[in-house]
């Protein structure tokens, strides 16, 4: 792993391993990440890069015949915890660290429903306070501007772009410690790519960013520490 700069240690695991079903896609992986930075998942596609994601939010436990070995933690409220430990709350974990795919997933409702839709799964009833953290999440989106007129209108008709800022927005409701991002502007032109770097170069201030990427032109842009994965050899 390379690095640029050193902060605190926000999240680290211990010989890692994952399989699915005899398939072996990540080995005996150690390794630590800082806080308040973005390090970029780098190596060739099947290597595990959008598995070695799904071991921080646990979304892989869906998936038959997967399993994991080792350990994984994050330092969630400045105290360290096992994210596999009985005692881990799945959705505070999931609330912790926020997801956004390669596709842009808006749902197909308002986009003020699709930003508050976090927040009422959350029990958070209170209007006000729900129309200042979807304004706030749209803000830090840099998609507010854009969209403040046209907040009842289906989700689905913005921009790709502009989708997959709704999407980072929506993961920003809940104020996640960690963003997983697994190649957030894949599928964008380059304008609606580099809008999403300076927004993920605005983010780091307040959480700690995990990205994978192919583009090693956008990983010298914003990156602080580069992990590429080693070969399973399997």
């Amino acid at each position: 792993m390379t690095e640029n700069k050193s902060n605190g240690i926000k999240i680290k695991t211990v010989n890692l391993s994952f399989y699915y079903n005899r398939r072996q896609v990540l080995k005996e992986i150690s390794v630590e990440f800082p806080e308040r930075s973005i390090s970029a998942i780098v190596g060739p596609s099947g290597q595990g890069k959008s598995t070695f994601l799904m071991i921080f939010n646990r979304l892989w436990e869906t998936i038959p015949d997967a399993r994991m070995e080792g350990e994984a933690f994050i330092r969630l409220k400045n105290k360290w915890v096992n994210i596999y430990d009985r005692s881990i709350s799945l959705p505070e974990l999931r609330r912790s660290a926020g997801m956004v795919f390669q596709t842009p997933n808006p749902l197909p409702m308002s986009i003020f429903k699709n930003i508050s839709f976090p927040l009422k799964l959350s029990g958070e009833t209170e209007k006000q306070s729900v129309e200042e953290k979807v304004e706030s999440a749209l803000k830090q989106a840099f998609l507010w501007d854009e969209v403040k007129d046209r907040l009842t209108d289906d989700a689905r008709s913005l921009s790709g772009g502009q989708q997959q800022r709704l999407c980072i927005a929506r993961a920003l409701t809940l104020d996640p410690e960690i963003l997983l991002l697994d190649e957030p502007t894949s599928f964008l032109d380059a304008k609606s790519g580099r809008i999403i770097e300076d927004l993920l170069l605005n983010l780091k201030e307040r959480c700690t960013i995990l990205l994978i990427s192919h583009y090693m032109d956008q990983i010298r842009r914003i990156a602080d520490r580069v992990m590429e994965l080693p070969a399973s050899d399997s």
